[in-house]
């Protein structure tokens, strides 16, 4: 018997990758959705694509100037920034308006969104001359919040080359436009020179997401860094920077921070103050090339989780166990079960973070996540992660998570989504109020006309003592193309269960690298809206025309907040991280929050959107939970119809008319 268990034990790692390769093959050889089935599917959605309007540009580049180290991969560095989110940011009472980067001009712009008509001109927003500023830097993406709670939205702008910008509209303005945004400062210092430029911090940053983590009313503000402090768009300098030193498990980057909201002002000359308190993030999560971030709050105590995606590396669900003004986060990784390649295992994996969002994919109550990742055949085929939480309730869920573990079980290959392209931004979003999440996607990287893809494997099995050094990595300058064919995809949930890309019968697989997607309801139809921000192209707005749409409950939903006199209507403070769970007489549950923006470089408006279906039978049963000013954690049960309805959480939930 020993003897037996010896050679047992010593032909396991055999037999593991013998059951992961039967696995693999099964998942290949699942039957797909037919042509007819698919075409029926297309049917119960429509989307009307429409130009976006920007403002006049001073400069207008298809790739970026960069550090002399980095010019044969000046595409490569070149390939983020382009970012788009849909709000209510002028206070008209609908989110729609656009705050989107265009790496095309290097602007940070807001434009009405085109359904809504030419309600005012569109405008770019500069930190200069009010904030120093340089050269060498460029815009990454803009998040909306009010952040200094005067309930008017606000616009925070993250930089490649300075510290990020908080732009506060100001109470006393009388039109709608650039001169309406106070810039200040998100991180303190004096960082302006003798000459007037910028002199602060080189942070790099990709990803921004913002909620209460230390529960105490308050929104916070998480900045993830991608490069480490360095010159990386400077033609003028010389070294001074580097690239990943691994393809799997990089951590020479730049640094993760969170920001403690401190107090504000209103008025003429709005402020915010926010203080470090990035010691609440273990060590070990720190470092890595973050590209994408979520804070959502998963067990539901209203203190939101974070996900960190990285590139090149491990990415970092952290729980949260912060109390008011101590922030505190924790590493909770998956169990890996027989079958599992290691790099299926949430917080082990070595795949390529890029994108992600939560949301509940088969209505059991608990928040499940999608995490975009680098998927081309013939190019670099990881996979996408589904991750399916598989937990029995929220109690359950909160005793594994205080326990280091995270309940998630990747589903991607037997569900549909493990494979799409190069991925980026991801939203899991009921498109159509048919009871049933859809999830679109991203992807693309960058777009020439000699392919580079046979160079990017080499490079990827190369030594990891060379990978760091631009110098050893494979050209990619103007006119190289690494999946610059790649489109939007749009997975939607057929009959069997699985997922299919319906993009193509669509109209949506435009052959053009994206990056950001931001989803609204523009228009106020109960229908979101989906606006795509395009790498070196013009942006685009798809206008939802479906046919047939379910029922669906949409809350807005602000804090009692009051909000400063003006000329200029104002959104309101929004209650970021509220949430709603709708149930059924069937015993489904929907799940809806303020999101305070999941993603990589898309945003979706504060509004709470949940499809119905269309058999659902009012009123409903809606459950809301939400901190108030003082922290305290509220709940209240309501009975709604299905529609539009409009809350003030304080320490009730009071309905607006």
């Amino acid at each position: 018997m020993t003897a037996t268990l010896g050679r047992l034990r010593k032909q396991l790692a055999g037999i593991v990758a013998l059951a992961l390769m039967i696995s693999l093959f099964l998942v290949a050889r699942l039957p797909g959705v037919s042509a007819a089935e698919q075409d029926s599917m297309a049917g119960k959605f429509h989307f009307t694509p429409m130009t976006i309007a920007l403002p006049a540009a001073n400069k207008s580049q298809s790739i970026r100037t960069v550090n002399k180290a980095y010019e044969n991969i000046s595409a490569w560095i070149s390939s983020v920034g382009a970012a788009v989110a849909i709000n209510d940011i002028s206070g008209s009472g609908k989110a729609n308006d656009l705050c989107l980067v265009d790496t095309r001009s290097d602007q940070v712009v807001i434009t009405p969104t085109p359904d809504s008509g030419p309600r005012y001109a569109p405008f770019a927003l500069d930190p200069a001359p009010t904030l120093p500023t340089w050269d060498h830097m460029a815009p990454m993406g803009c998040v909306p919040g009010d952040y200094n709670e005067d309930g008017r939205t606000d616009i925070l702008a993250y930089y490649w080359g300075r510290t990020p910008v908080l732009f506060l509209q100001k109470a006393n303005a009388t039109k709608f436009d650039a001169s309406a945004f106070q810039p200040t400062e998100l991180v303190p210092g004096d960082n302006r020179g003798p000459d007037g430029k910028y002199t602060g911090p080189m942070w790099n940053t990709d990803s921004v997401t913002i909620g209460d983590f230390d529960g105490d009313g308050h929104v916070d503000v998480f900045v993830g860094n991608y490069f480490p402090d360095s010159k990386v768009l400077d033609p003028n300098a010389d070294g001074g920077v580097t690239m990943n030193q691994s393809m799997s498990h990089a951590v020479n980057s730049g640094g993760k921070y969170i920001f403690r909201w401190n107090g504000a002002t209103a008025g003429a000359n709005p402020s915010a103050q926010f203080v470090d308190a990035s010691e609440g993030i273990p060590e070990k999560a720190r470092l890595g090339w973050t590209l994408a971030s979520s804070a959502t709050d998963v067990d539901g105590d209203n203190l939101p989780e974070l996900y960190i995606a990285n590139d090149f590396g491990h990415d970092h669900l952290l729980y949260n166990k912060s109390t008011p003004g101590h922030i505190q986060l924790g590493e909770v990784t998956g169990v890996r079960g027989v079958t599992d390649p290691k790099s299926k295992v949430l917080g082990n994996d070595s795949f390529k973070g890029m994108g992600v969002d939560f949301g509940d994919l088969n209505h059991d109550g608990l928040y499940d996540l999608f995490v975009s990742n680098i998927t081309t055949s013939w190019g670099i085929e990881e996979s996408n992660f589904q991750f399916m939480n598989t937990a029995k309730d929220a109690a359950d869920l909160r005793k594994q998570l205080a326990g280091g573990v995270a309940p998630f079980e990747d589903k991607s290959g037997s569900d549909g989504t493990a494979w799409s392209g190069w991925g980026w931004d991801v939203k899991i979003q009921d498109f159509n109020n048919s009871g049933e999440n859809q999830i679109a996607q991203a992807t693309g990287f960058v777009k020439g006309q000699v392919n580079r893809w046979p160079n990017l494997q080499e490079l990827a099995t190369a030594h990891d003592g060379l990978v760091s050094n631009p110098f050893w990595w494979p050209n990619a300058r103007a006119g190289d193309d690494i999946a610059g064919d790649q489109t939007l995809h749009f997975f939607a949930k057929s009959a069997d269960g699985r997922y299919t890309d319906l993009a193509p019968q669509l109209g949506l697989a435009v052959p053009v690298p994206t990056r950001g997607i931001g989803v609204g309801d523009t228009d106020g139809d109960g229908l979101p809206e989906f606006a795509v921000a395009r790498q070196y192209e013009a942006p685009i707005f798809y206008h939802n025309d479906s046919p047939n749409p379910g029922k669906y409950l949409q809350l807005k939903l602000t804090t009692d907040a009051p909000v400063a006199p003006g000329t200029l209507p104002a959104a309101g403070n929004p209650a970021i991280g509220a949430q709603a769970t709708v149930t059924t007489s069937d015993g489904k549950k929907y799940l809806g929050r303020v999101d305070g923006s999941s993603g990589e470089a898309g945003r979706r408006s504060f509004d709470v959107q949940i499809g119905l279906g269309h058999d659902v039978q009012g009123p409903l049963d809606v459950h809301l939970q939400w901190r108030d000013r003082t922290g305290q954690v509220r709940t209240q049960d309501l009975k709604l119809q299905p529609g539009c309805h409009m809350y003030r959480l304080g320490s009730t939930a009071t309905e607006e008319m």
